[in-house]
């Protein structure tokens, strides 16, 4: 039996918004650190930590990505991370979950619930045993102190309410052999007196 670890090659987190109420704006965070204490067969026992470079925003616009790292968003001259640690998961379903944690934004810290699906499982020599998730839900941007307001026509440039998505593989890792774990220490220990 291994533990088991993010992939940090097979970890996005996006996360979208309305722009004047017509157009979705994807975008996606470039560096994103995830850990956790992972137990897929009790998923409830299971706690994650992930700590997001706010610096590393990229929405395919360096113009709109500058704004977005300013104070009217993100500002992340001061804040340069944001935190998600969980604080309880409650199944749903054979394959589906509730994920329930603190997310920290800009130093406002409010609970947020993210729906998870169990996407599949693979096992193979050369890639490794993987679980395959993803986990989607919803934050409203000023519960966490970005109050930009700016409105055209009466609709806003950027919606309050802004979407996020994740998806990530879980690897199980090998444990290593630790000494003085085998049985026969002690009769070793005897032949060598």
């Amino acid at each position: 039996m291994g533990t088991w670890k993010f992939d940090p090659m097979h970890l996005q987190v996006e996360f979208s918004a309305k722009h004047l109420g017509m157009m979705t704006v994807r975008g996606h965070f470039a560096e994103v650190t995830a850990s956790g204490d992972i137990q897929p067969d009790h998923p409830e026992r299971t706690t994650v930590e992930a700590t997001i470079n706010t610096a590393s925003i990229r929405t395919h616009n360096e113009q709109r990505d500058n704004d977005l790292r300013s104070s009217n968003f993100l500002e992340i001259a001061k804040y340069p991370t944001m935190t998600f640690k969980s604080t309880k998961i409650e199944l749903v379903g054979t394959d589906k979950a509730k994920l329930t944690g603190d997310l920290t934004i800009k130093g406002n810290t409010k609970p947020v619930t993210l729906n998870v699906v169990k996407y599949g499982e693979f096992n193979d020599p050369n890639m490794g045993h993987r679980i395959g998730y993803a986990a989607e839900g919803q934050i409203n941007r000023k519960d966490f102190g970005m109050k930009f307001d700016m409105m055209l026509d009466g609709k806003f440039i950027v919606s309050n309410e802004i979407q996020i998505n994740i998806e990530g593989e879980l690897l199980e890792v090998a444990e290593p052999a630790t000494a003085g774990k085998s049985g026969n220490d002690g009769d070793a220990g005897k032949a060598t007196r």
